[in-house]
């Protein structure tokens, strides 16, 4: 028994067994991120680019940033697909395994939010599963949610679009992961003041 014990240990990868130890302490910290992704199937699509920002004490932390292209040659040659995207990007490249461990790595144990955050946490656990790893333990803040909940809205869910409009954002031409986390986290800090949240 003990010693199948120790091979389930030792096949968990060892950025993995270093991310579960950070919970010990509630963090200050929160992780905006969004996603990009081949589609809404946790099951058969995957993630093409992820971004965040760190916020702390109501600042967004530019140089504390995580953005990476997700290289998923397979999936574009097995469903017939163009990787313009991945071609053309200007942003970091690397492939799942390597994107997801660093992104773990670069969370640790900080409060996730996001934008209906949990498809992007879901589509972040379909990854870590194809690396024999658990579930992302991190709290999570859904912006949409918080909107609600401030204005008593239970019978609508408001795209990020809609979301940056009402609090009069400015118009950005791109749409990429990136342009949406930095909206995300402006949104974020409008609400969790509103909210009253530390």
């Amino acid at each position: 028994m003990l010693d199948w014990l120790k091979h389930i240990n030792k096949d968990t990868p060892e950025f993995w067994k270093e991310y579960l130890s950070k919970f010990n302490k509630k963090s200050k910290r929160y992780v905006v991120l969004s996603t990009e992704t081949t589609g809404t199937s946790i099951l058969k699509d995957v993630i093409l680019s992820i971004s965040s920002f760190a916020v702390v004490d109501d600042s967004i932390h530019i140089g504390d940033s995580y953005e990476a292209v997700l290289l998923q040659y397979r999936f574009f040659h097995d469903n017939h697909l163009s990787n313009e995207f991945i071609v053309k990007s200007t942003m970091h490249k690397l492939g799942e395994p390597d994107a997801i461990k660093m992104f773990v790595e670069y969370i640790g144990n900080a409060v996730l939010v996001g934008h209906h955050v949990d498809f992007d946490v879901e589509m972040i656990n379909a990854a870590l599963e194809r690396q024999d790893c658990g579930r992302l333990k991190n709290d999570a803040l859904d912006i949409d949610i918080m909107y609600r909940k401030l204005n008593d809205i239970t019978d609508k869910e408001f795209s990020l679009e809609e979301l940056a409009e009402i609090h009069k954002l400015p118009k950005s031409d791109s749409n990429t992961s990136s342009d949406d986390a930095y909206k995300i986290a402006l949104l974020f800090l409008k609400l969790k003041s509103k909210l009253g949240l530390k």
